[in-house]
């Protein structure tokens, strides 16, 4: 024992000077700590100032509950979207117009037929025959680009116009 007590007072001075200098090296990375503390405090406040919340946890669950509500409404209007889809699908916006003389008599063509259908190739088929002594209008409805009613020539071709605008 004596042994080790000579081996220490004669390595004291060395002793002395590792724990200086461990100590110099705690209280340096002490002072960096602090200093990269009160820099995140600082950013901590300044990121609060102005929100009128108190701490950061009510923030975030405010943007979590605004994050929420921000949600519904994109559903709300996914919904809206899908049924104005749905809804200008079945208008009727595919319209072609063919005038013609149907009658060859001398005169112009003052004849026409309309057709007035939607994407599911459904709608009406207008139809003014004019002669110099009457007019005769006629409509056929269509179902999937087809009529229950004879089409004439005219129609047929005034329905694929129609129909090539989709």
């Amino acid at each position: 024992m004596s042994e080790m007590n000579q081996l220490i007072n004669e390595q004291l001075q060395w002793f002395v000077l590792g724990f200086t200098v461990l100590i110099l090296v705690l209280l340096i990375v002490a002072m960096v700590q602090g200093s990269r503390l009160r820099k995140m405090k600082r950013r901590y406040e300044a990121m609060m100032t102005g929100t009128g919340v108190e701490d950061l946890e009510s923030l975030l669950i405010d943007l979590k509950n605004q994050s929420d509500m921000l949600e519904d409404g994109m559903r709300d209007q996914a919904a809206q979207l899908e049924a104005a889809q749905v809804k200008i699908r079945s208008m009727k916006s595919n319209v072609a117009l063919k005038r013609y003389n149907a009658f060859g008599e001398r005169g112009s063509d003052l004849s026409f037929s309309l057709a007035v259908l939607d994407e599911d190739r459904s709608g009406v088929v207008l139809t003014s025959l004019h002669n110099r002594e009457n007019s005769y209008i006629y409509s056929k409805p269509l179902q999937n680009g087809e009529s229950s009613y004879p089409l004439s020539p005219e129609e047929k071709e005034v329905i694929a116009l129609a129909l090539q605008r989709s």
